[in-house]
């Protein structure tokens, strides 16, 4: 018999929603338990205890922003089923050009930085996995006919590579008008690709 995973507690859950909004803030480049833990009312001494260590603690909070990350995601998708993989690069994009998304797009930005760079320890695999969890949704987009033809795949990683370059450079510039002509772009040419196939 497999045994479940403890619950957490109510402080836990409580300090880590505390410093995930703390994280969105100030980033976790230099993540300090003792600045973290007075600015969410608690001490480094608990958040050791609740989380074992301070890579504990980054996992944590690196598995609630990709968590929240999915359920945007998830409600930017086709409220009705898949609608193809042209009109989810639009959706998609309006999600992630909007302002208010701004603070946990470059939370995921500096996260997928740091699991590149930093393979091993609390970055471990972030990178690959968000890869994963888009190429995903965007499957989660298209109907049998286009999720299941030869080149499906390899339209999905386009159309990621355009969407997570695009945000890069928002990130970097808020140039919005450009970037949402580009993608745009990009859109049509999909829906073109999808109409000749």
């Amino acid at each position: 018999m497999s045994q479940e995973a403890p619950t957490p507690s109510a402080r836990r859950t409580e300090l880590l929603e505390a410093a995930y909004q703390y994280a969105l803030a100030h980033g976790l480049a230099d993540l300090s338990l003792r600045p973290l833990a007075e600015a969410i009312g608690s001490s480094p001494r608990v958040l050791l205890f609740l989380f074992k260590s301070k890579d504990g603690l980054l996992r944590a909070l690196l598995a609630r922003a990709r968590a929240d990350e999915l359920a945007l995601l998830d409600q930017a998708g086709p409220p009705n089923g898949p609608t193809g993989l042209a009109p989810a690069v639009e959706q998609i994009w309006t999600w992630l050009a909007a302002k208010e998304h701004r603070p946990l797009l470059r939370l995921w930005a500096e996260a997928y930085t740091r699991s590149l760079t930093q393979p091993d320890g609390a970055w471990a695999g972030f990178a690959r996995a968000t890869v994963e969890d888009w190429l995903g949704v965007l499957a989660g987009f298209q109907p049998p006919s286009e999720r299941d033809s030869d080149d499906s795949a390899t339209r999905r990683t386009l159309a990621l590579a355009v969407l997570r370059g695009a945000l890069l450079d928002l990130l970097a510039t808020n140039d919005d008008k450009r970037l949402t002509e580009a993608v745009m772009y990009q859109f049509a040419l999909l829906r073109e690709g999808n109409e000749r196939g």
